[in-house]
């Protein structure tokens, strides 16, 4: 059968690659990778976004309880992540496959330079046949700096398929999908096979099912689904173990929670823009510029702006609120927030004779703002 998606990102969790216990699973992961390996043959470009560096660190020291501690877990991160990769490099050695690695943070694509430094590494990797294997700098990322973290990779493998202009995110752990409960706890929880839209009740089915190892559980697969659909990239949350679920999946092969996306891939910009992870500040608007920059694609004029939270300079990206705290999208900021302080409210022909100078009529630019329900405007 001929594959549907071509450039798949597929994040195998911790709980996955252990197969239920406190190591590595070479076994496993063997299997992973073969899955992978046939692919790879047929031409599909794919990045592996691997957990389990912590639990390879704790097996080597012979720890049999999960450790609390940010900096022990740092250590295991450093001693584990080297087992990690040696255990990638020959099992893609044996299908003469070369393997690289990247290792990053949440700071890391925060910038504009560093977003597009790592889209061209990981898209230069693709090119040269090189399957990359990704996976947080557990070492420099802490958890009490929660902007910092993405939250066992879930998150992060949304930003890699987002970076790489990805066909398919596919998430694989030990379990089938999206239940209407827990499965565990309710004999009566069914699988949900297609999530079209990502809303609240979609969210509260999320819960907090975390597992023992692995420190994402179905809330933060939710959160990476609603990036990556928002970012023109469907996704696939599956049950690792299920025989050939790689290449299953790729050929479009319904299996586990498929969330696909309803637009369009969007530019690279727009992509970084959505993240959220350049946001330097936040703007709420009131109902009108909720309906001018929503529905009639309208730049955001002061007038329409009611609160500024945050510190930030003219050209950096901001997200927007409606009233009830609904982020509707992001925008570049034609005003610092000093100045956006002093115009909110007002029209915009006081610009001048408030700031004593301007920049413009908008406070952003329909030209540089996107959001989530137009998803347009060409930046």
């Amino acid at each position: 059968m001929s594959l549907i998606y071509h450039r798949l990102v597929v994040k195998l969790g911790t709980s996955l690659l252990t197969a239920g216990t406190d190591h590595l699973n070479l076994q496993t992961m063997a299997t992973l990778v073969e899955q992978i390996a046939s692919l790879h043959r047929q031409n599909a470009e794919i990045v592996v976004v691997s957990s389990g560096a912590v639990a390879a660190g704790r097996h080597k020291l012979g720890k049999t309880q999960a450790e609390r501690s940010v900096a022990h877990k740092q250590v295991l991160a450093s001693i584990g992540q080297s087992s990690l990769m040696h255990a990638y490099e020959q099992l893609f050695g044996w299908h003469h496959i070369v393997v690289a690695q990247a290792l990053l943070t949440r700071a890391d694509i925060m910038s504009r330079a560093g977003y597009l430094n790592a889209r061209n590494t990981l898209l230069a990797l693709s090119e040269l046949k090189v399957v990359c294997i990704v996976n947080e700098n557990d070492v420099v990322a802490v958890e009490e700096l929660e902007e910092a973290r993405f939250g066992d990779n879930d998150y992060l493998s949304a930003m890699v398929a987002n970076l790489v202009d990805a066909d398919l995110l596919v998430i694989l752990s030990d379990i089938d999908g999206l239940y209407t409960a827990d499965p565990r706890l309710s004999p009566e929880a069914r699988l949900i096979p297609r999530v079209d839209k990502i809303d609240s009740r979609i969210e509260s089915l999320a819960g907090g099912t975390n597992g023992r190892l692995g420190t994402g559980g179905m809330v933060t697969k939710i959160e990476a689904a609603k990036l990556a659909t928002s970012s023109g990239v469907s996704t696939v949350i599956a049950n690792g173990r299920e025989r050939d679920v790689i290449p299953r999946l790729a050929q479009g092969e319904p299996l586990g929670t498929l969330f696909p996306t309803a637009i369009t891939k969007v530019e690279s910009r727009k992509r970084w823009m959505l993240s959220g992870l350049c946001c330097r500040g936040q703007i709420t608007v009131d109902d009108g510029a909720v309906k001018a920059i929503t529905q009639n694609g309208r730049s955001l004029l002061s007038a329409g702006i009611r609160e500024v939270k945050g510190d930030f300079q003219r050209g950096e990206v901001l997200e927007i609120l409606d009233l009830s705290g609904k982020v509707l999208g992001s925008g570049i900021a034609n005003y610092s927030s000093a100045d956006l302080e002093k115009i909110k409210g007002k029209h915009s022909d006081a610009i001048l004779q408030v700031l004593g100078y301007e920049y413009g009529e908008e406070a952003i630019h329909r030209n540089n703002m996107v959001t989530y329900e137009r998803n347009e405007g060409v930046i």
